[in-house]
């Protein structure tokens, strides 16, 4: 009875309790299996080598035939079958002239591609409404000549193509791009692909450059002079009710307790009373700006005026972040569609730097599922108690009888200002005891809104 026989060598590392030297021992083990089962597994290595091979020729046939190609193909096909099982004249001549077509295009994709690619944006941080300078330069790295080829270079949802020519070795092709970023938000460049192909269009080779470039598209913002913005500068400086150690603003002398600074004490009260007396002061006002952006898409007329509502919450911020002042930009957080439990959560934009705050709001959109701004503003108060000015940025959609329930939740020390967008309508600015209304029919009504402005 015979025997299938396989051998299998293995490498094992023995280590000596003398010596810290690993040593490599090879070892031959021989697997013993009958005709049956040998039968067997020869087929199923078989099987996978076939399906690895169709595996592959999927793939090729995927990537370099096109559309076009497998209808000629599928013409040759049926050509052939038509004239071999009905004789039919016409169908040999169909499977004729689909060969030659396919054969004729098979040299436009012989050769590996040799191809250096590289793309240069002139910035990669824009205002909406502005241009991208872009070059892009093909290089020939080979030895024999390119032909030629398109880069399909993906911008965004779009697509821009350009054309390269027939290339020398070592030579190389500059084209001028242009990208535009019309509205807000961040659009990807990439990653190229250079396709060289048939005349016909039945037959393609494809390159890909993994690298993606990311250009951040930021909102236009008005700048809003020191002098006029009076909502925010009549808070320095100003004393509050809350006592500290320490301020500008003097109060009263108290007695001297565990733990308070020499600094402060006053010496012509302690030698009237003969007690040891300090000083005690108001806290003096900060501002604390907390900037709250509505992003739900029921509170606004049209794309455009949430646009102006991003960029009058922007202007606010960057007017805050560039004096050094505290600066909180909050959005409602998007809440999972399919979440059983009301879900609460909001996110902060990053104010450290004017770059990274408008880099971050290059991300921000409107959505159906997010957080009212009554909720928004009341998690914003509990996870920010220490505020002095809150600005809630809305839409025209947005009833006033709404924002005054948000108002209600800030803290009675907190000044309330709303800025509604609605376009083309007349800025005004109405005061009520919760808070000031302010209207904007366009962006650059905020300047003088704001100069316009007073705390009540």
């Amino acid at each position: 009875m015979s025997f299938n026989t396989e051998s299998r060598l293995t490498r094992t590392a023995a280590r000596t309790s003398t010596s810290t030297r690993t040593s490599t021992v090879t070892r031959f083990e021989r697997t013993h299996r009958g005709p049956v089962r040998g039968a067997v597994f020869g087929a199923r290595r078989m099987l996978r080598a076939i399906a690895r091979a169709a595996k592959g020729t999927f793939a090729w046939v995927n990537d370099t035939v096109t559309t076009a190609g497998l209808l000629v193909a599928v013409a040759l096909v049926l050509g052939i079958v038509g004239g071999l099982l009905l004789g039919w004249v016409e169908a040999w001549a169909v499977g004729t002239i689909a060969a030659v077509l396919l054969i004729a295009c098979v040299p436009f994709i012989l050769g590996a591609h040799d191809y250096s690619i590289r793309l240069e944006l002139g910035r990669d941080r824009v205002v909406a409404g502005s241009d991208i300078g872009a070059v892009l330069d093909v290089r020939n790295t080979g030895t024999r000549l390119a032909l030629p080829g398109v880069v399909d270079v993906p911008v965004g949802e779009g697509l821009v193509e350009a054309h390269v020519p027939l290339l020398r070795p070592d030579g190389h092709h500059t084209e001028q791009l242009t990208i535009a970023a019309h509205r807000r938000g961040i659009i990807d460049v990439g990653p190229m692909t250079i396709t060289r192909g048939d005349p016909i269009g039945l037959l393609r080779r494809e390159q890909r450059w993994p690298e993606v470039q990311r250009i951040h598209v930021h909102p236009v913002t008005v700048r809003i002079p020191s002098t006029s913005a009076g909502l925010i500068r009549d808070l320095d400086g100003t004393p509050s009710t809350r006592l500290v150690d320490a301020d500008l603003s003097f109060h009263a002398v108290r007695e001297y307790v565990v733990g308070d600074s020499q600094r402060h004490v006053h010496w012509k009260s302690t030698a009237k009373t003969g007690t040891l007396m300090v000083r005690q002061y108001e806290e003096s006002r900060h501002a604390r700006i907390a900037i709250i952006l509505d992003l739900a898409t029921d509170s606004y007329e049209s794309d455009d005026e949430f646009e102006t509502a991003v960029s009058a919450a922007a202007s606010l911020a960057l007017q805050g972040v560039s004096e050094g002042r505290d600066v909180l930009f909050v959005v409602s957080d998007e809440i999972p569609e399919h979440s059983r439990n009301e879900v609460l959560a909001i996110r902060t934009l990053p104010t450290l730097t004017p770059k990274a705050m408008l880099d971050a709001t290059s991300t921000v959109d409107a959505a159906d599922s997010v957080m009212r701004i009554e909720a928004v503003t009341a998690l914003t108060v509990q996870s920010y108690p220490d505020l002095s000015i809150a600005f809630l940025v809305t839409g025209s959609r947005m009833p006033v009888d709404r924002l005054r329930r948000s108002a209600i939740a800030l803290p009675a020390a907190v000044e309330a200002v709303a800025v509604r967008t609605e376009l083309g309508q007349e800025p005004t600015m109405r005061t009520a005891r919760e808070l000031s209304v302010m209207t904007l029919g366009a962006l650059g009504d905020l300047p003088q809104m704001l100069a316009r402005g007073a705390l009540r």
